[in-house]
């Protein structure tokens, strides 16, 4: 029931900020997402650090998502760049406090790809013309795949999908998954954008779907390898904010590519 009501709340708050949400209280939003999340995989990663050596660490990778507000990818780079020099100086004024100095700058580098690079890139969407349209879409594709992935494996669940990284993850669960992300896909194209292409809303959707579950993977590869069972406890039933948002990481960016460098393909 906690997981129910959970994922209901969380439902409504972010279709809420979608619709009604202007630009700027949006990325206010994504940028304390992007802290959250940003923090879960740290204490993970690196739980040596307290959270006094681990709050700049953390400041320092939110400069992608502070540098998407201008809508451009170039100044969200620009972001990261400073980020990742900031890291390295910083590593290098603490070197002799820092227990494993070529940890951090490697485990926490990555994070800044990982959580503030992606992440940003839901700003950049929200700053796209049909921006809140596109985040609906995305949305569609991730939450309806890890529901109908969820209750098709469990029920038809036979053939495990990588049974190393996440046991409990099958093929058939994963066919579900694509299988109802398509059908909500389809139903925001035909309220939201029935401008768009049949055939480029179903490649964008087989692509996202397939990368969707190749985030969720990615990112048991990580707690696997630290030994932690969810990224935090923030969620009831769910987990920390990193469990839910795993999909979206991997997914988010490269819709914002595909349609900024393939709008001659929407029409198909």
């Amino acid at each position: 029931m906690k997981r129910l009501i959970t994922g209901i709340a969380a439902s409504a708050a972010w279709l809420f900020l979608l619709f009604a949400g202007p630009l700027p209280l949006f990325w206010l939003v994504i940028t304390a997402l992007a802290a959250v999340a940003l923090n879960e995989y740290l204490v993970i990663v690196l739980p040596d650090l307290n959270t006094r050596a681990r709050t700049p660490i953390l400041l320092f990778g939110l400069l992608p998502v502070l540098g998407a507000y201008s809508g451009d990818a170039a100044t969200l780079l620009g972001g990261l760049s400073f980020a990742l020099v900031a890291l390295l100086l910083l590593t290098l004024f603490r070197y002799a406090s820092f227990v494993q100095p070529y940890e951090i700058i490697s485990r926490a580098g990555f994070g800044y790809l990982y959580l503030g690079l992606c992440s940003a890139h839901l700003v950049l969407l929200m700053a796209l013309p049909q921006g809140r349209a596109w985040l609906l879409l995305l949305t569609a594709i991730t939450v309806a795949s890890d529901t109908a992935a969820f209750y098709t494996g469990s029920k038809f669940g036979k053939h495990k999908l990588c049974p190393t990284i996440s046991p409990g993850k099958t093929w058939e669960g994963f066919a579900g998954g694509l299988a109802g992300s398509l059908g909500a896909s389809l139903l925001v194209r035909h309220f939201f954008l029935p401008e768009q292409g049949l055939l480029w809303i179903c490649l964008i959707v087989l692509l996202l779907g397939c990368l969707g579950a190749a985030g969720d993977l990615s990112e048991s590869v990580i707690k696997r390898a630290f030994g932690v069972k969810d990224s935090g406890s923030l969620l009831p039933g769910h987990g920390g904010l990193l469990d839910r948002i795993d999909s979206l990481l991997l997914t988010a960016p490269v819709l914002y590519y595909l349609l900024y460098f393939g709008t001659g393909l929407c029409l198909m």
